[in-house]
């Protein structure tokens, strides 16, 4: 989920920035640097200059860049409104006075929003300090002409998955779709299957390093993901989310588990083959609870240099969890004491 936020320092006016009463212009520090969603924001922004007056000036910084860049991005001289993530990553920010509190707005524009997406966007004070921009839910996401065409039926359960994916092996599809070359891929897929099998709280607690990776709940998480990986696309730690989703796209594979901006990969006169963007409103309208993703609900420095080589050794060799498992809580224990 990305979110806009409003940043305390930088707002005293210098610079032509939104702090300045008289201001005509408003600064925004985007990530949003890949092409298609680039675009749309532009969109946004040009309604919004239309609409208010106020001239958005912004400063876009590749995607990546952006994100390792943050600490100093903010503890310098900030936009007016700067992109960044729910969950655990804004509460770090809005702890160190480095988030500015918009509380007032939630009280006009609440209204828009369910109760899951505000607490997501609400610090460890209670207050709000992000407005959620754009959100998507990860699911198995399949084109219908290819389940048309086989005689295929959306699985309901674990069982129906593991069936439904031995037929398309059989007919010489690959299952589910699945790279992990960036690392950020298999973390989401732990978390898609923690969440159902252990429940929102033991996630959540999970990832603020409450609970022990030895718990035997999380050993169920990895001998369920180990009973799917047979049915997943081969050679995934050298693969490219984009590169998987291409495969959906070509009809190679059945199926393939990530968010739902997979769609940005499937060729715009094939995406109403996906249907996805009202089952997208709905899926999150019904939820209960959001979360975020594993790097943003934890700490950064566990979720990069513990949980990524972590379960992408666990995808070279899945059969040591209780090893694994070992290894990932103890290395939490230093980390989350220090």
């Amino acid at each position: 989920m990305r979110w806009a936020l409003l940043p305390q320092r930088g707002r005293d006016g210098g610079g032509g920035g939104g702090g300045d009463s008289g201001s005509k212009e408003l600064t925004v520090g985007s990530n949003a640097s890949d092409a298609v969603p680039k675009k749309a924001y532009e969109q946004v922004f040009a309604n919004f200059q239309k609409a208010s007056g106020i001239t958005p000036k912004v400063n876009t910084v590749e995607h990546e860049t952006y994100q390792e860049q943050i600490n100093n991005y903010l503890q310098g001289r900030p936009d007016d409104v700067w992109m960044w993530f729910a969950g655990y990553r804004m509460q770090f920010f809005a702890q160190r006075g480095l988030a500015g509190d918009v509380s007032d707005v939630w009280q006009k524009v609440g209204g828009n929003f369910t109760q899951a997406l505000k607490d997501a966007s609400t610090g460890l004070d209670g207050k709000q300090y992000f407005i959620p921009f754009y959100y998507y839910p990860w699911a198995f996401l399949y084109r219908k002409s290819v389940f048309e065409e086989n005689g295929y039926q959306p699985a309901k359960t674990w069982d129906e998955l593991i069936a439904l994916a031995k037929q398309m092996k059989g007919d010489g599809l690959t299952p589910v779709a699945f790279a992990d070359k960036d690392g950020w891929p298999a973390m989401g897929t732990f978390d898609y299957l923690n969440m159902r099998l252990n429940g929102y709280d033991f996630h959540i607690n999970l990832m603020g390093g409450k609970e022990a990776w030895t718990d035997p709940r999380v050993a169920k998480v990895f001998d369920t993901w180990r009973e799917l990986l047979p049915y997943s696309q081969e050679g995934a730690l050298g693969r490219t989310w984009q590169e998987a989703a291409q495969s959906l796209a070509q009809k190679k594979s059945g199926m393939y588990l990530l968010g739902m901006f997979v769609g940005q990969q499937v060729p715009e006169a094939d995406r109403d083959d996906l249907a996805l963007q009202k089952k997208a409103v709905d899926l999150i309208g019904s939820a209960a609870h959001i979360s975020q993703f594993l790097d943003r609900d934890t700490r950064p420095d566990f979720a990069s240099t513990v949980m990524i080589p972590s379960l992408q050794e666990f995808i070279r060799k899945p059969d040591d969890v209780a090893g694994l498992t070992t290894k990932i809580e103890n290395q939490k224990k230093t980390i989350f004491t220090s």
